[in-house]
């Protein structure tokens, strides 16, 4: 771990342990204890969202290869455990899943198709936090300097939409140029032949493969839908009443926000805490809601952290075993 990890995980604890203070022990065990046995099925729903972005991978593998959902499952659930357990995020996470199905599909075909999947994932979030922010800004009256930081966000996922469709139209071998003068020479000529061919095979996916981009993009879709729901109904035994969706919809749009901007930190301790106590603070309920969502959520991920851990054990034990 870089020094740069060891103070960001530092500085997380420090604000998780700040948040818990705050509110005290008495109201995170009555918040839990309204949660009850709620809290299975919001671990049961985070299941159902691995499998979404399984099925979203299995989507983007090309023929004649094919990846069998139980091996894009679990790759999915212990790529995830090890991108937040350590402060790399998706530089470890993506590499973990496409070694944890190299006996199902060879890296190249798995790794392409987990970076044409990965761009579309990115594409979504984009656009659901750009929805998000703009319903914040038109629900809630928020402080100048929250509307400007909102505004942005939505102009710079605007941006991002608009170069994507430059990329798509013109296809620039924009990687591999860069790659072939960081390494000169014949080496470098082996790697920019492959990501040159990773860039087109990214770029004409969607005109290859029409076919396949309602699907792929419902289920990108349905992954963030679960997650709204899981907003709802943490929300609903916590308040004890049905909460407005527009609010389990926000509240789940800004944990998204909180994920992208501090993947870098282990669990995203203390910042998932302290944005969604804020985000409910302006939403008028209260923010010993949100810092209980953010437990909440905690806990689903360290079960799931959990299983893949056992997962990666068991693939380990496995490559290791004598043939």
């Amino acid at each position: 771990m870089t020094a740069l990890g060891v103070l960001a995980t530092a500085g997380g604890l420090i604000l998780f342990v700040w948040c818990i203070r705050r509110i005290g022990l008495a109201e995170v065990r009555s918040g839990f204890a309204q949660i009850g046995w709620g809290l299975v099925a919001i671990v049961l729903l985070g299941g159902v969202r691995f499998a979404l972005r399984a099925v979203a991978w299995m989507l983007c593998v090309e023929p004649p290869h094919r990846l069998p959902f139980s091996a894009a499952f679990g790759a999915v659930i212990a790529g995830d455990a090890l991108g937040n357990l350590l402060p790399l995020g998706p530089i470890i996470s993506e590499p973990t899943k496409a070694a944890f199905v190299r006996r199902r599909l060879a890296l190249g075909p798995a790794g392409t198709a987990l970076a044409i999947e990965n761009v579309i994932y990115t594409l979504s979030v984009a656009a659901m936090i750009a929805a998000g922010m703009a319903a914040l800004l038109f629900v809630v009256d928020l402080p100048m300097r929250v509307r400007e930081v909102s505004e942005v966000a939505i102009g710079a996922v605007a941006v991002l939409f608009l170069a994507t469709l430059v990329l798509l139209w013109t296809r620039p071998a924009v990687v591999s140029r860069v790659v072939a003068r960081l390494i000169p020479g014949v080496r470098g000529d082996r790697y920019v032949a492959r990501i040159r061919e990773l860039e087109q095979q990214m770029y004409s996916f969607a005109s290859r493969r029409g076919a396949l981009m309602v699907p792929l993009i419902g289920v990108e879709l349905l992954f963030h839908a679960f997650g709204v729901l899981e907003a709802y109904i943490t929300l609903w035994l916590l308040l004890g009443l049905p909460p407005l969706l527009l609010n389990a919809f926000i509240v789940e749009t800004v944990n998204r926000l909180i994920i992208v901007v501090f993947k870098w930190i282990p669990l995203g301790a203390g910042v998932n805490e302290a944005g969604t106590a804020w985000l409910t603070g302006v939403l008028g309920l209260g923010t010993v809601v949100g810092t209980t969502i953010g437990l909440v959520r905690k806990v689903r991920m360290l079960c799931w952290i959990a299983v893949g851990t056992v997962l990666l054990v068991r693939r380990g034990a496995q490559l290791d075993r004598p043939r």
